[in-house]
């Protein structure tokens, strides 16, 4: 299975797993509650799945790597203890508490989260020493003597021998105990995660010519060539970084995150033409509506990879655009409620003055403050979310702070001051998303001047479609264009096709 279809199985695990009767006890018994066991090759993504599925369910996530891990730090260290027996005291040999299970009581503590997920990378690399203790870990959930807490679901990761010398493969007794995923390395997949984290273009681009070179192993007269989505991903965010301050870009770079030879050499020389064809097209002067018809027809005959690269510019435009319309959509939806909540409670003062508003504030500030430091404890707090969050705690200061120099007596009165702060805010977002959506427009009637309704029309139609953000986008503004060609396009209908196909050889 690939890494998407992993999450998915992993987060309906852990609900069910978590699932409880009419007397509030767990539908699967703890010691049925197999650990998943996620295997695949070293980054392809299976930790960044675990902080996904914590984000979404709402719970808390511990993470250790127990290739760092000892007997004594996972078990506990032992320590004499005088007990009585039959009137005689004796000396006892006991264990304190395990350093990974002291760590799931601590994020329970802080975050105030009692459920979650306890995450143990490398588990087949574990020491010698160690290794009898797994078994009973995985049947029982104990480390030592001291239990999982109730409500914590076990999820392990490993890498196949191949990959790491370290591993210690594991026999039948222990593989019964657990859920096994395996996951492979795959580029569609990682491609719609891409474009929704907005990995740089370039990389997306230049993969979507060379799909071979995304997770690539092979052993030279050097030794181990690798090349992994960890290091695409990577090698990303220090391009934009690159290019913000200007700085050559080249194969030193490059092979800094890409180690094999001749797949830094291929995209050092893509990304050189990437950046030829940027300045060549002009992107921002098609997506304003400046398309002039020597651009129109270098376009049209220019080679598939000076194609491909085209669209991608213009989609990477976009769609950055339409993400961040969404967010902003969101953050001012999420601001409303607040500001209503905030509205309600100021009604219900008997003397509602402004003193009375900015507590009222000074008090959602804190909630949201508060909230963020409790997801972030429990290592669940996605970056989406904490933006988003951010966003709202900094216009609630602003209005606070405003509230303070106007001086306004009436608690009214300054509500519908930040009420017209907010309004002010939502007419800039509409006005932004009719730029967004005239965006969309001119990068469709471009695609119809210079290709028509070729491959590159598909492309454009299909990408809209898989993208989170310009789903939600055309789904809450529309676009005539787009209805257009995906009608045109038969997307929808060649959709049903395939499912009608699948369902019949579902024998």
């Amino acid at each position: 299975m690939n890494i998407k279809q992993a999450k998915e199985t992993i987060k309906n695990t852990v609900q069910l797993y978590l699932k409880k009767d009419e007397f509030l006890e767990y539908r699967i018994p703890v010691i049925r509650q197999r650990p998943i066991f996620l295997l695949g090759a070293p980054g392809i993504g299976k930790t960044a799945v675990m902080e996904q599925v914590a984000s979404e369910l709402g719970i808390a996530l511990v993470s250790y790597s127990m290739t760092h891990h000892t007997r004594q730090s996972a078990l506990g260290l032992p320590i004499i203890k005088q007990k009585e027996y039959h009137g005689e005291t004796y000396d006892v040999s006991e264990y304190t508490m395990s350093e990974i299970i002291a760590s799931i009581y601590e994020v329970m503590e802080e975050s105030g989260i009692k459920e979650g997920i306890l995450f143990l990378d490398e588990i087949n690399c574990v020491s010698e020493t160690l290794s009898p203790s797994m078994l009973q870990f995985l049947q029982y959930k104990i480390f030592g003597k001291h239990k999982v807490p109730e409500g914590w679901v076990i999820v392990t990761a490993g890498n196949p021998p191949e990959y790491n010398k370290s591993v210690r493969e594991f026999d039948v007794v222990t593989l019964d105990r657990l859920k096994i995923l395996q996951v492979e390395a795959d580029y569609n997949t990682w491609k719609e995660y891409a474009l929704e984290m907005g990995i740089h273009n370039a990389i997306v681009s230049f993969l979507d010519l060379k799909k071979e070179y995304f997770y690539h192993m092979e052993t030279t007269v050097r030794g181990r060539a690798y090349v992994t989505a960890r290091g695409w991903e990577d090698l990303s965010q220090i391009l934009f970084l690159y290019e913000e301050e200007k700085l050559l870009v080249d194969e030193t770079l490059i092979e800094q995150y890409i180690r094999n030879e001749r797949v830094v050499k291929e995209f050092a020389a893509y990304y050189d033409l990437y950046q030829k064809y940027k300045n060549d097209y002009q992107i921002e002067e098609i997506l304003a509506g400046h398309i002039l018809e020597e651009t129109i027809e270098k376009a049209r005959v220019a080679a598939f990879d000076e194609r491909l690269s085209l669209m991608g510019m213009l989609l990477d435009k976009v769609l950055g655009a339409m993400k961040e319309n969404i967010e902003t959509s969101d953050y001012l939806k999420d601001t409303m409620v607040v500001l209503r909540a905030a509205g309600s409670l100021l009604e219900k003062e008997e003397k509602a003055d402004q003193d009375s508003l900015i507590d009222i504030l000074e008090k959602q500030i804190e909630a949201k403050e508060k909230l963020l430091n409790s997801l972030a404890k429990a290592n669940s707090l996605s970056k989406a979310e904490k933006r988003k969050n951010k966003r709202i705690i900094q216009f609630l200061s602003t209005v606070k702070k405003n509230l303070y120099v106007s001086q306004i007596p009436s608690g009214q009165l300054a509500y519908e001051q930040i009420k017209e702060k907010f309004n002010q805010e939502v007419m800039t977002m509409k006005s932004e998303t009719e730029s967004v959506k005239a965006m969309l427009h001119q990068m469709f009637l471009f695609v119809e001047k210079a290709f028509g309704e070729a491959n590159e029309m598909l492309i454009l139609v299909t990408e809209l479609t898989v993208n989170t953000y310009s789903a939600r986008f055309i789904g809450l503004f529309g676009s005539e264009d787009y209805i257009k060609y995906n009608k045109q396009m038969m997307i929808s209908e060649r959709q049903m096709d395939l499912k009608k196909e699948i369902a019949a050889l579902e024998l």
